[in-house]
């Protein structure tokens, strides 16, 4: 359980600097010993007090980052070089290290960890004892729990769900069903088709049908190349 601090935990020093995002970020600095960090020991960067709860034993470490409104709290730990921004949050245990990212709305927490290059971003949460690493990206409203692992270039999107001991290290993952639910493919043209579950309605008549179709197959190309983009740019 978090201990809580009555007092200021840290403090915002006067080292600052400007990150990629032209955002300008102090160097904090402990006022009192607490977990693993010693008084007076310097620690990462945030833009606000907001970024880092001051009860609890949560910290930022060496060359991490925190800023826009994400909030890192209860014993959490970012540390290398990772960075959390945008409304992201991380608290319980959990650990973000090494090059990740976790941004958006994204949740970590529980005793789960982020390392390496991933990416956890969208409104995904990653929680339990669940790691995610290597190039992975975790996307949308997934969810990665228990003790799942994904890694390497694995990608998990929309409503998928990863959990148990399940070890994704390759390919996309993007849905979810039931072990009786019937998938169905509707083919929209030659070269796309979507795929969908349960009861669908696609309009009353051709006409109709065809213009909900292609707009579909529209937005699930766009995803794809954000997608494609995305990736390159790890």
């Amino acid at each position: 359980m978090a201990r809580k601090i009555d007092m200021n935990k840290y403090k915002l020093t006067s080292e600052t600097k400007v990150n990629i995002y032209g955002k300008t970020l102090f160097r904090i600095e402990a006022l009192v010993s607490f977990g693993s960090v010693s008084k007076g020991e310097k620690g990462g960067w945030i833009e606000k007090v907001k970024n880092l709860e001051m009860s609890g034993d949560a910290w930022v470490y060496g060359n991490a980052e925190v800023y826009d409104n994400a909030e890192v709290f209860g014993n959490a730990e970012v540390f290398g070089n990772a960075e959390v921004f945008g409304n992201a949050r991380v608290y319980d245990n959990a650990r973000v290290y090494d090059n990740a990212w976790v941004y958006d709305n994204a949740r970590v927490f529980g005793d789960a960890r982020v390392s390496g290059d991933a990416r956890v971003s969208g409104n995904a949460w990653v929680s339990g004892d669940a790691e995610v690493s290597g190039n992975a990206w975790v996307f949308g409203d997934a969810r990665v729990s228990g003790d799942a692992r994904v890694s390497g270039d694995a990608r998990v999107s929309g409503d998928a769900r990863v959990s148990g001991k399940l070890k994704l290290s390759l390919g996309y993952f993007f849905g979810m069903r039931y072990k009786k639910e019937e998938i169905k493919y509707v083919p929209v043209d030659e070269n796309y088709e979507l795929v969908c579950k349960g009861e669908i309605k696609l309009g009353d008549d051709e006409s109709e049908n065809k213009t909900e179709l292609l707009a579909k197959a529209d937005e699930l190309i766009k995803k794809a190349n954000e997608m494609k983009l995305a990736a390159e740019n790890m």
